[in-house]
């Protein structure tokens, strides 16, 4: 019998958005995470998946769609079924903040999203004048735009690769505990 034999242990697959504005660092943190190495990118014209096994049994398919203004419109037709949302800022690109502020609320606003846990991965560290996760916290205003999920601002570097796995890591538990709760309710809910 195959791997997807019924007689076997459960695989278990997840959705995964890596959404952020155009130049934050998807791409990149895609690669990262997929092939735990630097690769060379170009700016995403529609979108880029890969799917990965993590934790044992659980397979994750990464959704890296482009994050120029016109793709951000689009953003909402990717959300149905999605399990889990890494927003990736450009955390050293201060004028932008704003901007990707407004596309992440415009976003979580999705009906798909509801309840939907979030890990905003705030990425290249590495750039001298960066903001830690503390300072985008409270800019993006992350307590009040996220209090009806579980979230989590993780600093990380595409470039090296800091603080990429703890971020991820962090998501695939918001996502095991979400489907746990959803489980449970779907089964306590009256016909």
């Amino acid at each position: 019998m195959g791997p997807w034999s019924s007689k076997g242990p459960k695989v278990q697959q997840a959705r995964v958005l890596l959404l952020g504005l155009d130049g934050a660092g998807k791409s990149t943190l895609l690669y990262q995470l997929s092939l735990a190495q630097r690769m060379a990118t170009l700016p995403t014209v529609g979108f880029n998946v890969e799917t990965l096994e993590w934790d044992r049994g659980l397979w994750v398919t990464l959704w890296d769609v482009g994050g120029q203004e016109k793709m951000r419109t689009v953003w909402g037709c990717y959300c149905e079924h999605a399990d889990g949302l890494l927003y990736v800022v450009d955390s050293s690109d201060l004028p932008r903040l704003e901007a990707s502020r407004r596309a992440l609320e415009r976003l979580l606003q999705n009906d798909h999203l509801k309840h939907v846990p979030v890990v905003i991965l705030a990425n290249k560290q590495d750039v001298e004048g960066a903001l830690g996760a503390e300072d985008l916290t409270r800019r993006f205003r992350i307590q009040k735009l996220c209090s009806d999920r579980s979230w989590y601002v993780q600093p990380c570097s595409g470039l090296s690769g800091d603080g990429l796995a703890q971020g991820f890591q962090k998501l695939v538990a918001f996502v095991k505990s979400h489907r746990k709760s959803r489980a449970a309710l779907a089964f306590f809910k009256p016909t």
